[in-house]
């Protein structure tokens, strides 16, 4: 079927959903399975004609007729984010992407008391704020966590007593934690629930078996594995997996692991969204990208050098690659150059998952570090390959797809 799994080497934004939107585009896709993450994703795809959407919950590949969408039980869904998605979608020329979506009802709920719990905290930090998109993602899943036969999952929202009962508990606990939650009373919120559990098809584990014997699939990543909640730089971390792993347990329990390509996504320049380690950051690039302003829970876009150490600690983190896509080569010129050691750090290594301990003390060190650059390379693609150990298959030049170029013959179409 030669399904593929899209991944970000960094710490977001490398363009993921543009280079989804390529693999729809350049062959017949049947779906694209969202596989971590929730409503923070902002996947920007623009077409040739100028039509421009955030992809955060629907999949990257929407604007190409017929392509569906999964989000599985490892995406946290908030329906009333996905209404106004869809809507934004019909005003600009797709009327039927939620015909096209299928939701796992395992997946978990973030509702409006989650998003409200996790902005007042964020607000409490203060000066050490982590960086919250502010959406609630990370506050669902802590809640599932301590609760998980308690807490809201999609399949509920066909249950209104359940779902009732389930809000409740959840408002009343974060009540009594954080004091008094600027969200709606949970009576104003149930009629919402209910018309997404019958506008939207809401299915079983076993759906998805079904899915990838149907036709090709891309697996679509959100965030990027230098902020995944085992292996990115604590605590400037998600709540999700954002490595390949949660795409490879989906194919595995369908009977089909190994069945899929795995690409990894990179920027020219690495780059990240709000506070925490970024060594090769440097205020004097002359860019800036319109698609990610400042915002008051991210803070700014920060920019930097490529930076073969980090994206090197995420090849290894994610369990390597069959190929990379590299990202924004029309920002490639002599102001950008290229980090292939830091000055007091020899070399990152991932550690075993859940030590973040471990992980808070990297993060230091990384905040103290500085980086080592190198000339800018005349050929972008082939010093990518070499100082990562992978091949460069995809090149972008653009947002479009049509600013892609297949740097191999057959790339991204042959799995392992």
């Amino acid at each position: 079927m030669n399904h593929v799994m899209v991944v970000d080497l960094g710490y977001g934004d490398a363009g993921k959903g543009t280079v989804v939107d390529w693999l729809c585009a350049s062959r017949p896709v049947h779906t694209v399975v969202r596989f971590n993450g929730g409503a923070q994703a902002a996947h920007n795809v623009v077409l040739r004609a100028g039509r421009h959407h955030t992809f955060a919950q629907f999949g990257a590949g929407t604007f190409r007729p017929g392509v569906r969408t999964h989000l599985s039980r490892h995406v946290v869904v908030d329906p009333l984010a996905l209404a106004a998605e869809a809507d934004h979608l019909t005003a600009v020329g797709v009327p039927d992407a939620l015909d096209r979506l299928t939701v796992d009802g395992e997946a978990l709920l973030a509702t409006p008391y989650h998003r409200a719990a996790n902005r007042a905290r964020e607000i409490a930090r203060g000066a050490d704020r982590h960086g919250s998109c502010g959406l609630g993602v990370g506050e669902a899943v802590a809640y599932g966590l301590a609760h998980p036969d308690e807490a809201p999952r999609v399949a509920d929202c066909a249950h209104p007593a359940v779902l009732r009962r389930r809000l409740t508990a959840l408002r009343d606990r974060l009540t009594a934690e954080l004091g008094p939650l600027d969200a709606p009373p949970v009576e104003d919120c149930l009629p919402a629930y209910a018309a997404f559990a019958d506008r939207v098809a809401i299915v079983g584990r076993a759906h998805l078996a079904g899915v990838l014997r149907a036709g090709t699939c891309v697996f679509e990543g959100a965030q990027g594995v230098l902020l995944d909640e085992w292996h990115g730089f604590h605590p400037y971390t998600t709540w999700s997996t954002t490595t390949f792993a949660n795409a490879e347990a989906l194919l595995a329990e369908a009977g089909l692991a190994g069945t899929a390509q795995r690409l990894g996504v990179l920027r020219v320049t690495t780059t990240r969204h709000g506070p925490g380690p970024l060594v090769t950051e440097d205020p004097a690039l002359p860019f800036a990208d319109p698609r990610n302003p400042t915002n008051p829970w991210q803070g700014r876009f920060r920019f930097g050098h490529f930076d073969a150490v980090a994206h090197r600690y995420a090849l290894a983190a994610a369990g390597g690659v069959d190929g990379l896509a590299l990202t924004h080569l029309d920002l490639a010129g002599p102001a950008l150059r290229l980090c292939r050691r830091y000055d007091t750090v020899d070399g990152l290594n991932p550690g075993p998952a859940g030590d973040l301990d471990r992980q808070a003390a990297l993060t230091a060190r990384l905040l103290r570090a500085r980086p080592v650059l190198d000339e800018a390379p005349t050929d972008w693609p082939a010093a990518v390959a070499a100082e990562l150990g992978a091949p460069v298959l995809l090149t972008s030049h653009g947002p479009t797809a049509e600013d892609k170029v297949p740097a191999l013959a057959g790339a991204v179409s042959t799995p392992r």
